[in-house]
């Protein structure tokens, strides 16, 4: 039902935990998909994806923290594939358990551990929306997908890390949460700014996604999740696809939640 041939689509962060599934799902409906990092790759994922169709992608080294880079990576995308028409913003930087080593009282929550999460993900956003952003204004067409978080719109509930034998108790840093409720917001400046240039901006922000969590974790988020699980990447697929389609022509400036109805109640 949903047909993207002839766009040009743009993941940034692609070698992270989601970008696999967004490029199978652009590939799957007719884009050709170039993929941003910093990282060498293809990951594992990516290359399962890929089979058959390394025609399709381009792989273009960018740090998004770095303009002249993605200036260069514009260059590149217009090169290998042509005008960008869709944009997903999926590079970020998350801090689950462990992830830095420790865990922090939040009066001891050091600068530094929360100055790159504001880099990537919230000025970093801004700095792609800047460059290829721009690029689709000029052009007059485009669909912007900024990915969000459940935790841009609610608190995480520090319950579900009792469990862990961490002292001081894990608590999920508030950068990410902040960097994200940013994300959101530069989607409403972006929707009021370009829908007269014919570009669309939204925000996916999915809730809890399963992943490697220890079982405690994942029965406990289940547990709090009217539809009882945790959201599986498949669950997000239909969501991107329809802000990146014309079926939602006339849908700019919102947050669409994928949670499972975590966030009604």
């Amino acid at each position: 039902m949903i047909d993207l041939s002839g766009n040009v689509a743009v993941v940034t962060g692609v070698l992270g935990r989601l970008g696999a599934v967004w490029v199978k799902a652009l590939l799957d409906a007719g884009a050709r998909v170039a993929g941003l990092d910093v990282r060498d790759g293809p990951s594992p994922q990516l290359k399962e994806v890929l089979d058959g169709r390394e025609d399709e992608f381009v792989l273009i080294p960018a740090d998004i923290t770095e303009p002249g880079r993605l200036r260069a990576a514009l260059a590149e995308c217009l090169s290998a594939l042509g005008a960008p028409s869709v944009l997903v913003n999926n590079a970020g930087i998350d801090q689950p358990p462990s992830a830095l080593g420790g865990s922090w009282r939040f009066s001891d929550i050091p600068d530094e551990a929360s100055g790159g999460v504001f880099a990537v993900n919230a000025h970093g956003t801004l700095r792609v929306c800047q460059v290829f952003g721009s690029e689709m204004a000029r052009r007059g067409r485009g669909s912007i997908i900024n990915i969000g978080s459940l935790y841009g719109g609610l608190a995480p509930d520090p319950r579900l890390y009792e469990h862990l034998p961490l002292d001081p108790p894990f608590l999920k840093p508030p950068a990410y949460g902040m960097s994200k409720a940013g994300v959101a917001s530069l989607t409403r400046y972006l929707a009021a700014l370009w829908g007269p240039e014919g570009v669309r901006v939204n925000t996916l922000s999915p809730g809890g996604v399963l992943g490697d969590q220890d079982p405690a974790f994942r029965e406990k988020f289940g547990a709090r999740v009217p539809m009882r699980r945790m959201a599986e990447a498949d669950d997000l697929v239909g969501p991107l696809l329809f802000l990146a389609s014309d079926l939602s022509r006339y849908v700019t400036g919102v947050e669409l939640v994928v949670d499972g109805g975590y966030s009604c109640w």
